[in-house]
C-alpha cells in the first residue's frame, strides 16, 4: 500500500473518540469531585490551576500518541495503526488524595500544603519512569506475553469493569439499555442510522430516559438535577496552566513521607505502561517501549510543573479502540477535547448535564475486551497461568471495598476486628498480603505459572527469586518500601526458586531409577 494513502482521520475515529473521550471525561469528573470533596480544595485552585495543567499533560500525552502511530502507519504502510491511547492515571488519581495529599492536610491543616505533597510526589516519578523506560524492553523480552497480559487482564476486570457493572444494575434502565446499545454495535456489527457512533447514541439515550424521569418526577429511575445543572454554569471561563515550580520544591518539606510510595508507585507505572505496550503489539501495533514511557515520564513532568498532581499514563485499552475503527485521529481529538473541557470550566456541567450510569457500559466494554485478549493472544495452555496473575488484583480490590467500607463507618482496624472478620470468613489480611503491589504480584506469579506449564524450570525459579527480592523490599506483598517488610512472603519465595530450580535434577533421579530418560527442558516462552 502507498504511505501517502495513511489518513488522518476515519469514519472509526468516531466511535474511538467518544469511546475515549467519555472514559477520560468520567475520570476527570471523579478527579474534581475528589479535589472538591474530599481534599477540600477551593475551587479557584481546582478549576483555576490543577485542571487546566490536568487538561495541558492530557492534551501533550494523546498528541505525541497520535504521532507516533502517524509515524508508525507511515514506516510499515499500514491503514489500521491504532494510536495507543493516553489519559490519567486512574490507581494515582486515589493514590495521591488518599495517600499522599488528605494525611498532609489532616497533619497541617492546608490544602495548598496537601497539593505541594501532591506535586512532589509525582515530580519523583516521572524521573523514575524515564529512567525504568530504558529498562522496559529488556523485561518484556524475558516475560511471557501471558504473565504480561494476565495481570493487566486483573487490572481490567478488578478496576476498570466492576464499578461500571455494579452502576448499571444499580440503575439499571439507564445502565442495560445503554449496555445493549454498546455490546450490539461493538460485538455485534450493527450500524446505526447514519453512521452515528453507538457511544454517542448511549450518551443520548442515557440522557433521554435521566431527563424524562427528572420531568416526570421519577429519581428511582436516575432523574438529574436541573438546579445543580444551572449551578454548575457558574464555572465557566478561561483559564490557562502558570509555572508552579516553587509549589513542586515546596512539597520536598515533605519528602521522607512522599518516598515511601513514590519508588514502588513509579515501579507500579512501569510495568503497567509496559503491559499497555505489549497489549497494543498483540492487537497488531508494535510501539517502541522505551519511547513510550519515557514520553509517558516526561509529559507527567511537565504537566506537574504546572500544577498537576496527578500522572499522565498511556492508558489500557488500545485493541478495544482498535476494534470499535479507531485509528490516529481519535487520540488527537480526545487530547483537544480535554484541553477544551479544562480550560473553558466545562467539567462541572458535564457533571450535571450526563448521566454518569450511561458512560459506564463503555469502561465494562473495555475491561471486557482487555480481559478477553490475555486469553485470545496467548497459547491455550498458559490459560491457568493468566488466571493466577489476576488473583492478586481481586484480592487488591475485595481490600479496597472492605476499607472504604469500615471508613464509611467510623470504625478502626484492629486486631479483634480483623479476628473476627476472619471468623466470618473474611481473610482481611490476607487481601491485604496478596494485593499489595498486586500488578507485579500477579506479573511475577502468572510468569512462574507459563514457565512452569513450558518446563521451564530455570526460568521459573528465576522469576520466583525476583519475587524474593522484590518482596523483601516491599515493592511486592507489602504496605511500603522499606527493608524485610514481610519477610515471611520473601522466604517462601527464596524457597519455591530453590525447589524450581532443582525441579530438573530431582526429576532426572526418579527417572533414572526406572531407566526412562527425562524429558528436556523447554526453550523460554515467547
Amino acid at each position: 500500500m502507498d504511505k501517502t494513502t495513511v489518513k488522518l482521520w476515519t469514519p472509526g475515529d468516531w466511535n474511538a473518540l467518544f469511546g475515549l473521550g467519555t472514559n477520560v471525561l468520567v475520570n476527570l469528573l471523579v478527579m474534581t469531585g475528589l479535589l472538591k470533596y474530599v481534599v477540600g480544595l477551593p475551587d479557584e485552585l481546582t478549576f483555576g490551576r490543577i485542571l487546566p495543567a490536568v487538561g495541558l499533560m492530557l492534551f501533550l500525552g494523546n498528541m505525541y500518541y497520535a504521532w507516533m502511530g502517524l509515524r508508525l502507519a507511515k514506516k510499515e504502510g499500514r491503514a489500521d495503526v491504532c494510536a495507543l491511547p493516553s489519559g490519567p492515571s486512574v490507581p494515582h488519581m486515589f493514590i495521591v488524595v488518599f495517600v499522599i495529599m488528605l494525611p498532609i492536610l489532616g497533619q497541617t491543616g492546608d490544602p495548598v500544603k496537601a497539593w505541594e505533597a501532591g506535586l512532589a510526589w509525582v515530580f519523583l516519578q516521572g524521573f523514575i519512569l524515564i529512567g525504568g523506560s530504558f529498562l522496559a524492553p529488556m523485561i518484556r523480552r524475558i516475560t511471557p506475553r501471558a504473565a504480561l497480559l494476565g495481570t493487566l487482564a486483573g487490572v481490567s476486570i478488578a478496576f476498570i469493569a466492576m464499578r461500571p457493572a455494579t452502576e448499571i444494575f444499580m440503575t439499571s434502565i439507564i445502565g442495560l439499555t445503554c449496555l445493549a446499545i454498546i455490546l450490539v454495535s461493538w460485538f455485534g456489527g450493527v450500524k446505526y442510522p447514519r453512521g452515528i457512533p453507538a457511544g454517542l447514541v448511549a450518551i443520548i439515550v442515557g440522557m433521554l430516559i435521566a431527563w424524562g424521569a427528572a420531568a416526570l418526577r421519577m429519581p428511582e429511575i436516575g432523574g438529574m438535577n436541573a438546579g445543580a445543572l444551572a449551578e454548575s454554569l457558574s464555572h465557566f471561563g478561561f483559564s490557562i496552566p502558570i509555572p508552579a515550580i516553587d509549589h513542586v520544591f515546596s512539597g520536598f518539606e515533605f519528602l521522607g513521607f512522599i518516598l515511601v510510595t513514590a519508588i514502588p508507585f513509579g515501579v507500579y507505572d512501569l510495568v503497567e505502561a509496559m503491559d499497555n505496550v505489549e497489549s497494543a503489539e498483540a492487537a497488531g501495533d508494535v510501539y517502541s517501549t522505551t519511547e513510550a514511557i519515557s514520553a509517558e515520564g516526561m509529559i507527567s513532568l511537565i504537566g506537574t510543573v504546572l500544577g498537576s498532581p496527578f500522572a499522565n499514563a498511556v492508558y489500557i485499552g488500545h485493541p478495544g479502540w482498535k476494534a470499535m475503527g479507531g485509528r490516529i485521529g481519535y487520540s488527537a481529538a480526545t487530547g483537544v477535547f480535554v484541553l477544551v473541557l479544562a480550560w473553558f470550566g466545562v467539567l462541572a456541567v458535564f457533571l450535571n448535564l450526563v448521566p454518569v450510569v450511561a458512560i459506564a457500559p463503555i469502561l465494562l466494554y473495555i475491561g471486557m475486551l482487555i480481559g478477553a485478549q490475555a486469553f485470545q493472544t496467548s497459547p491455550m495452555k498458559h490459560a491457568p497461568a493468566i488466571i493466577l496473575g489476576m488473583v492478586p488484583h481481586l484480592a487488591a480490590w475485595a481490600k479496597t471495598l472492605i476499607d472504604g467500607a469500615l471508613g464509611a463507618a467510623g470504625a478502626q482496624v484492629t486486631p479483634e476486628l480483623v479476628a473476627g472478620m476472619a471468623q466470618n470468613g473474611v481473610l482481611y489480611q490476607g487481601l491485604g498480603v496478596l494485593g499489595s503491589g498486586a500488578i507485579l504480584t500477579g506479573l511475577v506469579l502468572a510468569a512462574i505459572g507459563v514457565f512452569v506449564i513450558e518446563r521451564n524450570f530455570t526460568w521459573a525459579a528465576a522469576f520466583a527469586g525476583a519475587g524474593a527480592v522484590l518482596t523483601f523490599f516491599g515493592f511486592m506483598h507489602g504496605p511500603e518500601v522499606g527493608f524485610g517488610v514481610t519477610p515471611g512472603v520473601a522466604l517462601a519465595y527464596a524457597v519455591v526458586a530453590v525447589f524450581l530450580y532443582l525441579c530438573p535434577k530431582l526429576e532426572a533421579k526418579d527417572t533414572s531409577a526406572d531407566g526412562v530418560e527425562p524429558a528436556a527442558e523447554a526453550q523460554p516462552a515467547e
